[in-house]
């Protein structure tokens, strides 16, 4: 499989060699400092990208791709306002975009655990859910694209919530998430139910980026007989 590398920073050089040792050929690898070398490329001479970046260049770069005839597999986050203007393009080109906020495979599951707690909790207003983040000090967002997606899954179920903010909230129906930077922590989520009596915690630790890299590699695998756009739902087959 032929890839090209849409962001070369610690990601992406984890998931070159990932590519690498499961027998796949980076073919390019586009950052900031050589960004006019993506027009070299095209659905003839790439069978993928995987487009880990920055928020400011992630919608260009899916673009680019969807108007070339390229899969792209993208995890970058800071973007998202932008992300249906993709999905449209890649729909009236018969292309392929794959979106996930996250690709650990644990961080999905993860996911689903959250999402049937929040949908137990809605009957039980007495608890107060709020969620937390941690990552390492180079992360550019907050909150990040895993908190967000675990903020939906919860405002999908609790009826008592209706949106979520990054700060401390006193209304109640606000779903506050709490964002901390720390040296060298690849991604820990938390999120809380309080009241009164007790306290319900469920709670994901990343290790390492091992796991993000790893799970982008196998989803370029597996995106590269498809069309339309995907997402980890359709990866994992819940």
């Amino acid at each position: 499989m032929k890839i090209l590398l849409l962001g070369y920073g610690k990601m992406g050089k984890n998931i070159e060699a990932i590519a690498l040792d499961r027998g796949h050929e980076v073919v390019g690898k586009i950052n900031e400092e050589n960004i006019d070398d993506l027009n070299n490329f095209n659905g003839d001479n790439v069978d993928v990208a995987i487009e880990f970046s920055r928020p400011e260049a992630a919608f260009e770069n899916c673009l680019y791709c969807a108007d070339n005839n390229i899969p792209v597999v993208s995890g970058t986050t800071g973007w998202l306002d932008r992300k249906e203007e993709i999905e449209t393009k890649v729909q009236n080109n018969n292309g392929a975009f794959f979106y996930a906020s996250n690709y650990s495979v644990g961080v999905n599951i993860f996911f689903k655990v959250n999402s049937f707690l929040a949908r137990l909790m809605n009957k039980h207003p007495e608890y107060n859910v709020k969620l937390d983040e941690i990552h390492h000090t180079e992360k550019l967002d907050a909150p990040s694209g895993t908190a967000i997606t675990l903020a939906e899954g919860v405002l999908d179920e609790v009826d008592r919530k209706e949106s979520w903010v990054n700060s401390d909230t006193e209304k109640v129906e606000e779903l506050e998430i709490e964002s901390f930077r720390e040296p060298g922590v690849p991604g820990t989520h938390s999120v809380y139910y309080s009241s009164s009596i007790d306290e319900i915690e469920i709670k994901h630790t990343a290790h390492s980026r091992q796991g993000f890299a790893l799970g982008a590699v196998l989803v370029a695998e597996w995106i590269l007989d498809k069309k339309g756009v995907l997402s980890m739902d359709n990866f994992m087959d819940f």
